[in-house]
């Protein structure tokens, strides 16, 4: 298999195509419905046609308008509880039926969606998110030892457990989770980093530095579960966590990882390269080679590329 570059590698995390009036931006849209709010202003997600046509048949919830390729929300659901009630009584009931593939990976976790800016609009499963196209969040922690006179840089690398529904076996950003409701930012990025890692909170919290968030707008493939073409803006919020060969080392606790390995420069471009991280983590961990100074413009031809599509600009309204 050819080595992935690093601008192939970003762009199967940031696969959805630009509106820039190409085949392929009018191929991938000319199908898609807006999921709109209930005042039919805003654009939540995009939705594809099998789940349009399941919703034209909740004429009680949703109004499906195919000149304007847009289901609506209908106006009487006007507060965030009504909104929430609706879509996660969907979701279930759905689940039962067994009627989307990607519901069988149900989480008991709640997604907030927002509109307008900054304000929760309504709550949902988190399974449920992709069918409706609605931007979801995260961090990515990153713990590594700087370089030292006889030692280059090194980042500690987990393999996912062979046995996770998505992307089993692959490689991971030393901690990663989604950001559910109604935890704040870096609440979470304490809760999974002792969750994934081991890691004590007053190493989090002492030493965990906020670097960012990248962007992107990823397309679902079976890796991820479900059905395939699902599509899934997502913003993650990164922090980088400097530790010495003396720190504690990270370890499975939930079984989410199997494995942590303490990984020099060259082996984590080689494990990229042969498409070995989960496609967010690649695009994560691309993110960290570049602040750090291991990708730079006279190493990448792309680099200026590469930033940008690690730093998409979402449609829809986000938080």
């Amino acid at each position: 298999m050819p080595k992935l570059s690093n601008l192939e590698l970003v762009a199967l995390a940031d696969s959805f195509p630009y509106a820039d009036g190409s085949a392929a931006y009018q191929s991938a849209t000319g199908l898609l419905y807006q999921f709109k709010s209930h005042d039919g202003v805003a654009n939540l997600g995009y939705l594809l046609p099998f789940v349009v046509d399941a919703l034209r048949e909740l004429t009680d919830h949703f109004v499906v308008d195919d000149q304007d390729q847009a289901v609506c929300i209908r106006k009487e659901y006007d507060t965030v509880e009504k909104r929430s009630k609706l879509m996660n009584d969907l979701a279930l009931s759905w689940r039962n039926e067994k009627k989307f593939k990607v519901l069988a990976g149900w989480r008991s976790e709640l997604y907030p969606v927002y509109y307008p800016t900054s304000t929760i609009y309504f709550t949902l499963e988190r399974a449920a998110c992709p069918l409706f196209g609605l931007v979801t969040y995260g961090v990515h922690l990153t713990a590594y030892i700087p370089a030292t006179a006889d030692k280059p840089l090194r980042i500690w690398v987990p393999r996912r457990s062979k046995t996770k529904s998505t992307y089993p076996s692959m490689l991971d950003n030393t901690v990663a989770g989604g950001i559910s409701y109604p935890y704040g930012i870096f609440d979470t990025l304490i809760k999974e980093c002792a969750e994934e890692a081991g890691f004590d909170s007053d190493l989090i919290k002492q030493g965990a530095k906020s670097v960012g968030s990248v962007s992107y707008y990823y397309v679902r493939t079976s890796q991820a579960g479900g059905e395939s073409g699902l599509l899934q803006p997502e913003i993650q919020y990164c922090y980088d966590l400097e530790v010495t060969e003396d720190t504690k080392p990270p370890e499975p606790v939930d079984g989410e990882a199997e494995e942590f390995k303490l990984w020099d420069v060259d082996t984590i471009m080689r494990e990229l390269g042969a498409g070995n991280f989960k496609p967010n983590t690649a695009l994560v961990t691309i993110d960290f080679l570049i602040r750090h100074g291991e990708i730079t413009p006279e190493k990448e031809p792309n680099i200026v590329q590469l930033c940008s599509r690690m730093h998409r600009y979402i449609v829809h309204p986000i938080k």
